[in-house]
């Protein structure tokens, strides 16, 4: 919602000022179908040259979810917490065998049925069973466990950061190709130099419409996308810092409802459950 609010803002400042002071909106309009395929057709042809089809797609899914609100909120934070510790707490009562049917079919898992919005999400309920099923199996100890949760988070982030490098090579790239469109605009108003001083000027203006629109697509389309998508990907990244946090801490010794309390701290503030919300829903959900 903000995005496209956003977007109206800043197309309605600088068209309402170009208006307001005089400027013929026409001269644009008539130049932007052509301008548009020009730098927009260049720009996907480079971006499809250099980035992988996963990455491509990856973008382009990207840029799809930067116009829907996030999922990381508190209520599905709840969610991540409240299942890992019914998942300690019987692993706690009932010894880490209890859990291995849990671990190893958690789509049959009365546990993890409590918690559809997790259990929907098929690459962090892969992260938390391999480690409880490491920690099943006890043949690693806690350091060794820890680091590779972060080799693997670290590959998360570098998998979910390639779409985010590819939109800002891309946004950088955009003014380049305006300058391209501009340059052809040029070309072709040379080409008619005998024509009247009305018909170069409507030419000369159509070509500058393609650097302007290079310029305004860059900063104030993909550069700002690009920006929202990193910061959605440090927000993937904490619900795996989450789950690393929590099962170190029960490793260690500590007591369920401690182990979640580790979990919870790393949560960013403006979605990080409180002590009595986390304890209550806990509760809630027994």
């Amino acid at each position: 919602m903000f995005v496209i609010v956003g977007f109206l803002v800043s197309m309605a400042c600088i068209f309402g000022v170009f208006i307001a002071h005089g400027g013929n909106i026409g001269v644009v309009l008539k130049a932007l179908p052509f301008e548009m395929t020009t730098i927009l057709g260049a720009a996907l042809g480079a971006f499809l040259i250099n980035n992988q089809m996963k990455v491509v797609k990856a973008s382009f899914k990207g840029i799809a979810q930067c116009f829907k609100g996030s999922r990381y909120t508190k209520s599905r934070y709840l969610e991540l917490l409240a299942l890992q510790y019914d998942l300690l707490q019987k692993a706690r009562k009932e010894g880490l065998m209890a859990i291995e049917q849990d671990v190893e079919a958690p789509h049959e898992s009365p546990v993890f049925k409590k918690y559809a919005t997790i259990s929907a999400d098929h690459h962090l309920v892969e992260f938390i069973t391999d480690y409880l099923r490491m920690m099943v199996s006890g043949n690693l100890n806690a350091h060794e466990i820890e680091a590779l949760m972060d080799a693997e988070i670290e590959t998360h982030h570098q998998e979910a950061h390639a779409p985010v490098a590819a939109i800002g090579r891309l946004a950088g790239g955009l003014p380049a190709f305006g300058i391209v469109a501009a340059v052809l605009g040029v070309v072709n108003t040379m080409g008619s130099v005998g024509q009247p001083p009305a018909v170069l000027g409507a030419m000369i203006g159509s070509a500058l419409v393609g650097t302007f629109l290079g310029i305004l697509l860059a900063y104030g389309v993909f550069e700002p996308l690009g920006g929202l998508m990193e910061q959605r990907t440090a927000e993937s990244a904490k619900e795996y810092e989450c789950v690393k946090t929590t099962l170190l801490a029960s490793m260690q010794g500590y007591a369920p409802a401690t182990a979640i309390e580790f979990g919870r701290k790393v949560l960013y503030s403006d979605v990080r459950p409180s002590f009595t919300e986390l304890e209550s829903h806990v509760k809630g959900k027994k």
